[in-house]
């Protein structure tokens, strides 16, 4: 028989009964200890010394393949073995973080990220390097999605706009500067000095981050998930991100699909992508949770993110490919042409971090496009064989202005409506996509200005006809000229190789320029697509009642 309440009066209705849930309430309330500015400057450190080694060594690697006894394509595994070990740990720190808890885990990347970049300098064999970029590309794959991670909890919603403009810049200026940074030290110094810099580096990395970063009462380090790997999940990972990556880097110089190696890899890298969607979505505690996907607004962030890196990672190769190739610059002074760029964005990213406290991330996102298209468009007047230093400095400045809104508004709209328990799969996840669409990029632009570089030169030769009046005049000009140096029988001749070597070169800038204009349309596209995000209230942080 129950107790009856005589203190109520009869008919009364009773008050809802508040149920108090603890771990909600420490959720709601929990605030670092150390002011969050001081940890996310601390984590961007180490973000910001493995994303410069994606970049690095890229103009160090005829001085690598000449000390080790390389040739020139066997020392690009340098940069190909770090990119895959890379992007297989990208994806996973988030269940490495629910293994050893996020904080143990980043500062166990530190360390293996340290320790290989000292054993990279003093290797004395390619092989051996080899195995040390892969073990230093494993370590930093967990530094970027983690310091991320890290900056997203630490934060109030309110500010953590503000917070991942400090981490955009570490992930645009980075891949930036690096080219240049390496350029400079192997010239000045030797190429083993760009991996000796990485370890005062990660000292000082690893005593700031065991002093300030904690972690937040949600994660809790499970070694069970030990016990419980997901082995297959992660072997069909590797599978399809080290067929990829081979695919892309090796496609060109293979003549892509022409070639029984590349079809090889390309049938891997669809094998193992189909297996791992396959089965990690059936798993209970998957490596990589892909039931983040069924968020819709998460899902276009991934793909809007993915294009994102592409063009941000394209753009740094292609002009300084352009001034290298076609108007003679030197490594270093192809790098200080994007140094203003670099400027810009110190510049612009606060303003931007601020702007998502007062504008929805859909917003800006669309306006960080529409830039995209004038800044492209713009890039393919200006690139000609007649640029200017100055010129090809203020172009970098345009490529990089709609960065930032794009950015960052990309990124904080990514962790709207998600649980807070997923931040290290989101961060993971936001991070992996964004490299993979910087290699899918690169190689697909690069092939591109090749491929209408030489469609333009087949057009432009229909001009080098004995029945064209200005080539003619051309031809004549040029051995009148010559004449008086090489003599009349060799002036017409070199006169014919003078004016294919200018066909050839204003082929290749008319293949630049086309790849520019291809980019600003594929922009105009990412406008409708940003259209599709769930319009967020600005500075209301993750959770439903963050969207309208």
């Amino acid at each position: 028989m129950s107790a009856i309440d005589t203190t109520m009066p009869a008919g009364a209705e009773r008050p809802p009964v508040t149920v108090v849930n603890p771990a909600a309430e420490e959720r709601a309330v929990w605030k670092p200890r150390v002011n969050p500015w001081l940890i996310a400057m601390t984590v961007a450190l180490a973000a910001f010394m493995e994303v410069l080694d994606t970049t690095i060594a890229n103009v160090a690697l005829p001085h690598i393949a000449g000390s080790l006894g390389a040739s020139e394509d066997q020392s690009t595994w340098v940069l190909t073995s770090y990119l895959v070990s890379n992007a297989i740990v990208l994806p996973l720190g988030g269940w490495a973080s629910n293994l050893m808890g996020r904080r143990n885990f980043f500062v166990f990347c530190i360390l293996i990220f340290t320790t290989a970049s000292f054993l990279c300098g003093i290797a004395p064999s390619l092989p051996l390097l080899l195995i040390f970029r892969v073990i230093q590309g494993a370590g930093g794959g967990g530094l970027q999605p983690m310091a991320q991670a890290i900056m997203a909890d630490s934060f109030e919603p309110q500010q953590r706009g503000q917070a991942f403009a400090l981490y955009g810049l570490v992930a645009v200026l980075a891949p930036s500067i690096g080219p240049t940074l390496g350029g400079w030290i192997t010239d000045n110094f030797s190429w083993r000095w760009i991996f000796f810099i990485n370890i005062p580096v990660g000292i000082l990395a690893f005593i700031l981050v065991t002093r300030m970063v904690e972690d937040p009462p949600w994660i809790k380090p499970d070694r069970s998930r030990l016990r419980n790997m997901d082995y297959l999940g992660l072997s069909f990972l590797a599978l399809a991100m080290g067929a990829m990556q081979i695919m892309l880097d090796k496609g060109e110089e293979n003549d892509w699909f022409a070639s029984d190696f590349i079809r090889l890899f390309a049938f891997l890298f669809i094998a193992g992508l189909l297996g791992l969607v396959i089965w990690e979505w059936r798993q209970k505690n998957p490596l990589i949770n892909l039931k983040l996907f069924r968020f819709k607004n998460f899902a276009i962030c991934c793909f809007l993110m993915m294009l994102v890196g592409g063009v941000l990672n394209a753009n740094t190769v292609l002009q300084p490919q352009f001034t290298q190739e076609l108007l003679g610059y030197n490594a270093t002074t192809a790098g200080l042409a994007l140094t203003a760029g670099g400027i810009a964005l110190v510049v612009v990213m606060p303003l931007a971090g601020w702007a998502t406290s007062k504008f929805s991330a859909r917003n800006l996102t669309v306006g960080g496009f529409i830039l995209f298209v004038i800044s492209f468009r713009y890039a393919a007047q200006v690139t000609n064989l007649q640029m200017s230093f100055a010129e090809a400095s203020w172009l970098r400045v345009v490529q990089m202005l709609p960065i930032p809104f794009c950015f960052i508004s990309i990124t904080n709209a990514a962790y709207v409506g998600m649980p807070k328990e997923e931040s290290n799969q989101v961060a993971g996840l936001i991070n992996f996509v964004r490299n993979i669409g910087g290699s899918i990029l690169i190689a697909v632009t690069n092939a591109q200005v090749t491929t209408r570089a030489m469609w333009h030169e087949q057009h432009l030769q229909q001009a080098m006809q004995p029945g064209s009046i200005a080539f003619e005049q051309q031809r004549q000009a040029l051995s009148g000229f010559l004449g008086g140096s090489f003599g009349a029988a060799n002036a017409g001749g070199m006169a014919l190789a003078s004016i294919y070597r200018q066909l050839i070169q204003q082929a290749q800038t008319q293949g630049y320029q086309d790849v520019y204009m291809e980019l600003a349309w594929m922009s105009v596209v990412l406008i409708a697509l940003a259209f599709l995000l769930s319009k967020n209230r600005p500075g209301a942080g993750s959770g439903p009642g963050a969207m309208h």
